[in-house]
């Protein structure tokens, strides 16, 4: 139990932007019980962010667009941004068309591309859109944005797991070291407890399938182009994920209202 609390404050410290200023080990029991608790920290986004999204819509006197935008902007404040670094690195490598070398090297550089920016400016005027959409569709589907935060994480958690480091250095590789056999148990009781909660959503089910086939893809993708994961490379998957995940949303929201 003293592992989780500690993986607890780890998460804390590298996911999101809260003061923990706290020394804490990171032995190979705190980094396994960190991997398991990934859910827990996407439900624990989702509450935050359903939360707000809610509350905007019922509560506030903003308008659809303003709502839209704190929604927006609420998981940049959040974690800091910390994944937006890795969707831009990711794109220039990625973009680059270069030799797997290469791409790692570009995922390396500090600086950024033209197809970095490029593609951080799409993906989040990309999620603006489904945000304003799902926004002025009305407070009940704060319940399924709920589950895109849980999902996206889920599936880092997994991408941690299953696919090999690209490289024996930086911070992915060292919260590899978490590696689990009852990671996937421990996965699946989440599913299984929310898939009880939600089983009468179908847009639920379509998520789930869905995340399925992106990670079985991403996999692949990070194993063919980089020869593994790296850092920026999972935080370009979740990021990809939370886009993915949102644009069904909004899909389901335009189809209703068509």
């Amino acid at each position: 139990m003293k592992a989780y609390l500690y993986a607890a404050g780890i998460i804390i410290q590298f996911f999101t932007v809260l003061p923990l200023h706290k020394t804490l080990p990171m032995d190979k029991a705190e980094l396994r019980a960190v991997l398991h608790l990934f859910p827990l920290l996407g439900l624990a986004k989702g509450i935050i962010y359903a939360g707000v999204f809610w509350c905007l819509i019922e509560w506030s006197p903003f308008s659809p667009l303003a709502a839209a935008f704190i929604v927006w902007l609420l998981p940049i404040v959040l974690t800091g941004g910390l994944h937006l670094d890795g969707w831009m690195d990711w794109a220039d490598a990625h973009f680059s068309y270069r030799d797997r070398e290469k791409r790692l090297a570009i995922l390396s550089d500090p600086r950024a591309g033209a197809f970095g920016v490029l593609a951080l400016v799409l993906l989040l005027s990309a999620k603006f859109l489904f945000i304003y959409e799902t926004v002025k569709a009305g407070s009940h589907y704060a319940l399924i944005v709920f589950v895109i935060p849980f999902l996206a994480q889920t599936m880092t958690g997994l991408f941690l797991q299953y696919v090999p480091p690209a490289k024996e250095e930086g911070l992915a590789y060292f919260f590899q070291k978490g590696h689990s056999r009852s990671l996937p148990y421990v996965y699946a009781a989440f599913l299984g407890l929310l898939s009880i909660f939600y089983m009468a959503q179908p847009l639920f089910w379509v998520m789930l399938s869905f995340s399925c086939v992106y990670f079985v893809l991403v996999k692949r993708g990070m194993e063919k182009e980089f020869g593994g994961a790296t850092g920026d490379l999972f935080g370009a998957s979740q990021e990809g994920a939370e886009l993915s995940l949102w644009m069904i949303v909004w899909l389901s929201v335009s189809f209703a209202m068509g």
